[in-house]
Parts: C-alpha cells; sequence; structure tokens
C-alpha cells in the first residue's frame, strides 16, 4: 500500500469516504459527520497539498487530511505558537476496515510531521463520539481539553471540540510513500 497526494480528480473519491463513513457512523448510533462537507473546502484542501490517499493495488481505501493550520477558535495562542500539524478527516473504506490502516495512517502522519520539523501531531474529534476518542487514545494521543459548543474562551467551536495530541515523531508504519517531502516548518 501507498500513499500518495490526493489530485482534483479524487474529490468524488473523497466524498464517497465522508458518505461511507456518515452512514457507518449513523448505523451506530454516532450524530458525526451527518451534514455534507461543503465540497468547495475539500477542494481547497486537496489545492492546497493537505489532503491524501492510501491506494491498495491503485485503488484507493483509505483518506487523512494533514494540515499545518487549525480550525478557528479549538487551540490557545500559547499552543499555536508550537509547531504542529493538524490530523483530520481521516476514514478508511469498510473494505478495509479492521486492518489497522487508520492506525499506520496516524503513525504516518505524526512521521511526516516529525519530518516537517512539527513537535505535536494534534486532531480534534466530534464531542459527542466517546468509542472515536478512545480510539485517539489507543493510539497514544493525550486529551487535552473539550471545548463546548458556544464556549466563549476560545472562540467557541461546534460539535468537534474534544482535543488531543501525541508527540510528533519517527515511525514504521509500512505504506510507500509516495508523498513530496515535506518542508520544515518554524514555530
Amino acid at each position: 500500500m501507498k500513499v500518495v497526494l490526493a489530485r482534483v480528480g479524487d474529490v468524488e473519491t473523497l466524498v464517497g469516504f465522508r458518505v461511507e463513513a456518515a452512514g457507518w457512523l449513523a448505523g451506530v448510533g454516532s450524530d458525526q459527520w451527518q451534514r455534507p462537507y461543503p465540497v468547495e473546502r475539500l477542494l481547497r484542501a486537496v489545492e492546497a497539498g493537505e489532503v491524501f490517499l492510501v491506494r491498495d493495488e491503485g485503488v484507493a481505501v483509505a483518506t487523512v487530511t494533514l494540515a499545518g493550520r487549525e480550525t478557528r477558535g479549538l487551540w490557545t495562542e500559547r499552543e499555536l505558537g508550537e509547531p504542529s500539524l493538524f490530523v483530520s478527516k481521516l476514514a478508511v473504506a469498510r473494505t478495509h476496515a479492521g486492518r489497522n490502516l487508520g492506525g499506520r495512517l496516524l503513525d504516518w502522519a505524526g512521521d511526516r510531521a516529525h519530518r516537517a520539523g512539527a513537535v505535536w501531531l494534534r486532531l480534534d474529534a466530534w464531542t459527542s463520539n466517546e468509542a472515536l476518542q478512545a480510539y485517539y487514545l489507543r493510539q497514544g494521543f493525550r486529551h487535552v481539553r473539550t471545548v463546548r459548543q458556544g464556549e466563549a474562551v476560545y472562540g467557541g467551536p461546534r460539535v468537534s471540540g474534544w482535543l488531543a495530541q501525541r508527540p510528533a515523531r519517527p515511525a514504521e508504519h509500512g505504506f510507500v510513500d509516495e508523498t513530496p517531502t515535506p518542508e520544515p516548518r518554524g514555530s
């Protein structure tokens, strides 16, 4: 399996990941991802080189977004001053579920963040999805805090305010990485 940069022509596949994941989440009783994600935002992330695909014999089987910027209002100014990359929109095709692809992709993201000079790999997860939060804790993330709807302290996010981080570090993820080498980042 290899990791590649997503291209504009992959947007339909990326939307498909989101729709499939939303259906699965609804089936397990979660309200996560039930609103359609704006395609224009996805397209901007693809064009910025922040969206990645895992391909298994040419077929896209997972995706993740890895960005140097975060969603407004979640992290403090001090935290934003620390070199970090932010992982989001991790999805694995149901055909490949249960194979630790998500964990390996998080390891790949932490390795990439380390190579880019980041200290932290950070994320925000759905506030009401305790199973997802437990998954991230098992993947070595530490819960930082939960910012709930309407809390003005950090500018008040939405429903995805469970914040976690783990150190960016080299990792053996098992993927062939066909992405450009990340540029080192300053704080």
